[in-house]
């Protein structure tokens, strides 16, 4: 296990390799925000038109605010608690730990969510290879019955014993080789996918519609502050899940590679899920703007009418869930690293402590009305307002320069000079911007 002994953490677990780091944080950045959110918003505002934006602001943010936080997490070995308040001890400022709080409660209430999610795909999963998904009548309804109160229950605990069971066994034999076993295959799988939705006849008005930008669109400010959200939100930063996975990255690991490797899988896994989804819709004739149900009730109908569909629905859904999984193992790393450092706990301890009280708060949020409300308050302001508070902490207290210097450590390569001001000012006033313009708008991921 990795080291540093000027911090004094002598127990924490490492990272074994940058390929396991890479594929964790690939892990956690691919998430329902890729396969769900991503071709929603693209059918929404004007096919590549949203393609254009987010690509600008998903590589700007990946080269700052996604290196950023690995670097300060790897810097401090610390998660966002102990970075934050180590961050202002350096200025002779007491009360980091408290700002370290806000985005750890965030980030715990998007996993509580997102564990009942991740029990409905299961759900879904196990209707398509019984039969009864495929066979029913209504998809709307089928969904209704799920998605209400104590609706998934059972689902709900076995994603989290799932989840559990990975988070047991630490961060090198349980999240690196995990998502060395699960990102793969999700890629196999997805790809698996998209080959057979492009065969479908009208797929290609689908690729039309992705490919072919509605100009008129990029002179819109909503297309460029929703493609700003999609690209700030798919990197999952928030101030604290990058945190604790740059917290167990080595001295030598390569910090600039692995953002780089995160952003480019991160965008082909949105991408991949936007040739999925949007072709299939237009064979379909359905619509390709209908936000939030295309998931859950437009792409169910499709399965019905395609040809093998039920095996298809099969292998989308395990690739769902794959992704999802990732992503929460992710989610409840950030809580358990807060109480197994914060009140030094054993880590099996914080485990079950984290997982069991995500499950009683979970069972009483099951309605998708009350989730929703869960996942957009933390998404919305508690993740970029964490996100904004790590970032002043990182380049503006502890030093852009310093940053800078921490990102390069253990890479043959060096940043030019656009880093510092990129960093300094464009990154942090973008993490403001979109703090503001998620209160203004209600929501912009």
């Amino acid at each position: 296990m990795g080291r540093d002994k000027s911090l004094n953490n002598q127990s924490r677990d490492n990272f074994t390799s940058n390929i396991g780091f890479v594929l964790a944080c690939i892990g956690s950045a691919v998430g329902m925000g890729n396969i769900w959110m991503f071709p929603y918003r693209i059918g929404q505002f004007g096919g590549a038109a949203f393609l254009i934006p987010y690509m600008i602001f998903i590589v700007l943010l990946g080269f700052t605010g996604l290196m950023g936080e690995f670097a300060f997490g790897r810097m401090m070995q610390k998660g966002p608690i102990g970075s934050f308040k180590s961050a202002l001890e350096k200025k002779g400022i007491k009360g980091g730990g408290l700002l370290g709080i806000i985005p750890v409660i965030g980030t715990f209430a998007i996993a509580v969510g997102y564990a009942i999610v991740v029990g409905w795909l299961l759900r879904f999963l196990v209707g398509y290879i019984s039969g009864s998904a495929i066979n029913t009548s209504d998809s709307t309804a089928y969904f209704g019955a799920i998605s209400g109160d104590f609706g998934s229950v059972k689902w709900h605990i076995i994603s989290l014993l799932l989840v559990t069971v990975v988070l047991l066994l630490g961060v090198s034999k349980g999240i690196e080789k995990i998502n060395k076993f699960m990102m793969p295959i999700f890629y196999i799988l997805f790809l698996m996918l998209m080959i057979r939705v492009l065969m479908l006849d009208g797929a290609k008005e689908g690729l039309k519609y992705l490919f072919i930008p509605k100009w008129e669109y990029l002179s819109q400010p909503k297309t460029w502050i929703y493609a700003l959200g999609q690209a700030f939100f798919s990197l999952s930063l928030s101030g604290s899940g990058m945190i604790v996975y740059g917290s167990y990255l080595k001295k030598d690991m390569d910090i600039i590679d692995g953002a780089k490797k995160t952003v480019l899988f991160d965008t082909l896994a949105a991408l991949t899920a936007a040739l999925v989804i949007i072709p299939a819709v237009f064979a379909f004739n359905m619509d390709p703007a209908a936000g939030p149900p295309l998931l859950f009730i437009t792409l169910p109908s499709i399965f019905k009418l395609m040809p093998l569909g039920r095996l298809f629905a099969v292998i989308f859904f395990i690739s769902l869930i794959f992704a999802s999984m990732t992503t929460l193992v992710c989610l409840l790393e950030v809580p358990i690293e807060a109480v197994q450092s914060t009140f030094k706990m054993s880590r099996k301890v914080s485990v079950l402590l984290v997982c069991i009280l995500a499950f009683s708060i979970g069972i009483f949020i099951e309605d998708g009305n009350k989730l929703g409300l869960l996942l957009d308050f933390s998404s919305i302001y508690i993740a970029p307002l964490g996100a904004f508070i790590s970032s002043v902490l990182f380049f503006w207290v502890i030093g852009v320069k310093t940053a800078k210097e921490q990102i390069e450590l253990g890479s043959s390569k060096k940043l030019g000079s656009w880093f510092c001001p990129m960093a300094k000012y464009v990154f942090v006033f973008i993490t403001l911007f979109v703090f503001i313009a998620g209160i203004k708008l209600g929501g912009i991921g």
